[in-house]
C-alpha cells in the first residue's frame, strides 16, 4: 500500500512577469515502510516536493495523499501529526532562544499530548542524546547533537512519515555516517517511512530502495537501487549524472548544463 502518493503536482512562484513553473506534473508513490530518494540537480525542484506535501506551499495542482488520505480532504493538525519535516540546516531550524526542552515540548502541547515529561526524555535517548541535553540552548551543542534534536522534534509527534530535506549536507563529513545510521535504525524501530531529498548519490545508496531523478521541476526517471548501481538507467541525463557523481569531468559538467 503507499504511503505517500503525489500525482501531477504543479507549482508556480511569482507575479506577473516573475511567475515561473517551479514544479511540473510531478508523480511519484513510496510504499509504506519505504525509504525514496530524490535526486537531481540544485534547484531541480527536489526540496519543493517535500515543502508541497509537508504543507508548508498550499497553491499547488494536483494531488497528494498520505496513508490513502488526500491534503484536500484532511484534517491539518492530523496531517501534521502524520508527515514531519526534517530540514538541511541544523543551525537555522532550532530557535536559538529556546531550550531543547520548550523546543520538544511545545509541539506535545499544542497537539494534546500527556506525559510530556516522559516523552520528552524518552525522545533525546531515542536519538542518542538522553535527558542530559534537556535543558541546554542550541548554541551549546555540536551541528551533529542539534541535527538530534531536530530529528527528535520531528518524532516527537509519532509521525508515520519524514520528509528528510538533505539532512546530512551541512554536518561535519565524520558526523555523517553517525546521523545517516541513525535514519537507518529509526526507520526501523519505528516502522516509518521516508522521502529523502539529497544530492549525494552515495547516500541515496545507503538509504533507498528506489528513486525519482529530477531535472528543472520534472521528473525524468524513476528507477529502483539496484538499476541504478548496476547501470539500469535508460535517459541519458540520469546516466551523466551517474557518471558525474563518481568523479569530477568538465565534459560531464558541460554536458548537464547542456541537458538543463
Amino acid at each position: 500500500m503507499s504511503m505517500i502518493d503525489v500525482r501531477k503536482l504543479s507549482l508556480d512562484l511569482g507575479e506577473g512577469v516573475r511567475r515561473r513553473q517551479i514544479l511540473n506534473d510531478i508523480s511519484l508513490s513510496v510504499e509504506a515502510g519505504d525509504s525514496f530518494g530524490l535526486v537531481g540537480e540544485s534547484g531541480s525542484g527536489k526540496s519543493t516536493v517535500l515543502r508541497c506535501i509537508a504543507g508548508l506551499y498550499r497553491h499547488w495542482t494536483g494531488e497528494i495523499s498520505i496513508d490513502g488520505q488526500t491534503f484536500a480532504s484532511a484534517d491539518r493538525m492530523g496531517w501534521c501529526r502524520k508527515v514531519q519535516m526534517v530540514f538541511q540546516d541544523p543551525y537555522g531550524s532550532l530557535h536559538p532562544k529556546h531550550k531543547i526542552d520548550t523546543i520538544l515540548s511545545e509541539p506535545l502541547r499544542i497537539h494534546g499530548f500527556k506525559d510530556i515529561d516522559r516523552r520528552v526524555s524518552q525522545i533525546l535517548t531515542q536519538v542518542g542524546l538522553g535527558p542530559r541535553f534537556r535543558y541546554r540552548f542550541p548554541h551549546q551543542l555540536s551541528g551533529g547533537q542539534r541535527q538530534r534534536v531536530a530529528i527528535a522534534r520531528a518524532l516527537i509527534l509519532e509521525p508515520k512519515i519524514l520528509l528528510l530535506d538533505e539532512p546530512t549536507s551541512a554536518l561535519d563529513v565524520s558526523i555523517q555516517a553517525e546521523i545517516l545510521n541513525l535514519f537507518s535504525d529509526l526507520r526501523e524501530q519505528l516502522d516509518l517511512t521516508y522521502l529523502l531529498v539529497s544530492h549525494d548519490l552515495a547516500v541515496i545508496d545507503h538509504m533507498c530502495s528506489n528513486l525519482a531523478v529530477m531535472r528543472s521541476g520534472s521528473v525524468v526517471e524513476s528507477l529502483s537501487r539496484e538499476q541504478m548501481v548496476h547501470g539500469g538507467a535508460t535517459e541519458r541525463y540520469t546516466n551523466t549524472l551517474l557518471r558525474a557523481s563518481e568523479k569530477y569531468d568538465r565534459e560531464l559538467v558541460d554536458e548537464l548544463a547542456a541537458a538543463s
